[in-house]
């Protein structure tokens, strides 16, 4: 039963989502959930929700994963409301559920995407439950904000609904066993001829087995602690049933293998990032989970691009300029970033050193082929976002250029070489 304090939310927040689109010509991706939530707290669990809930979380990938799942969804003439918009707290989820529903508070439509953050569960679950979840991985996000990633899983343990059906990835120790009462698929990538069998990161979150704390024996590494491991101890292991996994990557003729509870299927490769291959499949294995056929989903996918926001791909007299976008309180997400342009073609050098003696500076040290890659790299679109991301946050560089000298070593300075 809805409350009178209900209706009053609903009509002023609506009058909030007028004034900040048509008056004030912002987005309003957060004021009328913020009115909403002010006047009456349990308001998303009062208004009424699309019949399927498809929900994503994690630390990396969120974004990309709802714009992968809402463009095949929307090329398949599925109609749904979303927060694409990017407010994924518990204001904006409260946003979209307003814009997606009319002034008595009845949904318009029977689906929705929610893109939602793993920190905000504690204020989001209570009172929404997801048909399906996507937990993408779980990596130390900022230590200021999510401190470390066995804080976050047990926050999405103890919140998460238990009717929802979860699509977790098996390469990932930590958040492939969130939740482990809901009933669950897994989604995963069979090891590869460039997995190692040691983590050499300095970041990996999953040393230690979490029954007896013995050390983890890792089949492979991908990544950090992305990969397969297993207890020799006790009975912990990765995931032996994988629903969706890859069984080849075929970079010369982008092609993606996928056995689907062991029938192959064959979609078009539309990157050849590892990250944003993990997130492919995740979609994939949502959307074949929702019900959609491989070739439906292989006809959507391969006419989209990981959204340029994040990733774009530029070239100039044969040379490839990538920029790749994270968020710098992301170590995980921002070192993903400096491998992939490490091995990228026309970059030589690109490596961070932080100084013993002040924590607020950075040393970035980043090698070109020649000047014009450097022009077209500091002319791209993602230079402007940077941009306003120094002047934001006050932050100030000092530049030292070097060229290559031809003559070579002096023989008189060779003497303090040690080799």
């Amino acid at each position: 039963m809805k409350s009178f304090k209900f209706y009053i939310a609903l009509w002023c927040a609506k009058t909030g989502k007028f004034i900040a689109t048509k008056v004030l010509r912002r987005n309003g991706s957060i004021l009328p959930g913020k009115i909403a939530l002010k006047i009456c707290p349990d308001f998303i669990g009062k208004i009424e929700k699309p019949r399927t809930i498809i929900a994503v979380t994690g630390t990396n990938g969120k974004t990309t994963v709802c714009n992968m799942i809402e463009d095949v969804l929307r090329d398949n003439g599925y109609d749904f409301i979303d927060n694409k918009l990017g407010a994924n707290v518990n204001v904006g989820v409260a946003t979209t559920l307003i814009n997606g529903a009319n002034f008595l508070g009845k949904t318009k439509k029977d689906l929705a995407v929610l893109e939602i953050d793993e920190r905000s569960s504690v204020k989001i679950y209570p009172y929404l439950t997801p048909t399906y979840l996507i937990c993408t991985n779980l990596f130390r996000d900022s230590m200021l904000r999510n401190a470390h990633s066995e804080f976050i899983s047990n926050i999405l343990t103890k919140y998460i609904p238990k009717k929802t059906k979860l699509i977790l990835n098996a390469d990932d120790l930590i958040s492939c066993n969130i939740a482990p009462t809901n009933k669950r698929v897994y989604f995963g990538i069979d090891k590869l001829t460039t997995d190692e069998k040691v983590c050499h990161n300095i970041v990996n979150d999953m040393p230690t087995c979490p029954k007896c704390d013995s050390k983890l024996q890792y089949d492979f590494v991908r990544y950090h602690h992305i990969g397969r491991a297993h207890c020799k101890k006790c009975d912990f292991s990765s995931p032996k049933k994988i629903n969706y996994e890859v069984t080849k990557i075929d970079f010369k003729k982008d092609k993606l293998h996928l056995k689907n509870n062991e029938k192959e299927e064959i979609y078009d490769l539309i990157t050849n990032n590892i990250i944003n291959i993990y997130n492919m499949v995740a979609t994939i294995s949502l959307l074949r989970e929702f019900g959609l056929t491989n070739l439906q989903i292989n006809n959507s996918l391969k006419k989209q691009k990981i959204v340029e926001s994040r990733y774009l791909e530029e070239e100039y007299k044969e040379i490839k300029i990538i920029s790749h976008l994270a968020k710098g309180m992301n170590p995980i997400a921002c070192s993903r970033v400096f491998e992939y342009i490490k091995k990228e073609k026309g970059n030589r050098r690109y490596e961070y050193f932080f100084s013993v003696e002040d924590e607020e500076t950075v040393l970035l040290v980043d090698s070109w082929d020649n000047q014009e890659a450097i022009d077209l790299h500091h002319s791209s679109s993602i230079m402007d976002q940077i941009m306003e991301l120094r002047i934001k946050y006050h932050l100030h560089m000092k530049v030292e250029r070097y060229f290559l000298d031809e003559t070579g070593i002096p023989k008189e300075d060779q003497k303090f070489i040690q080799k």
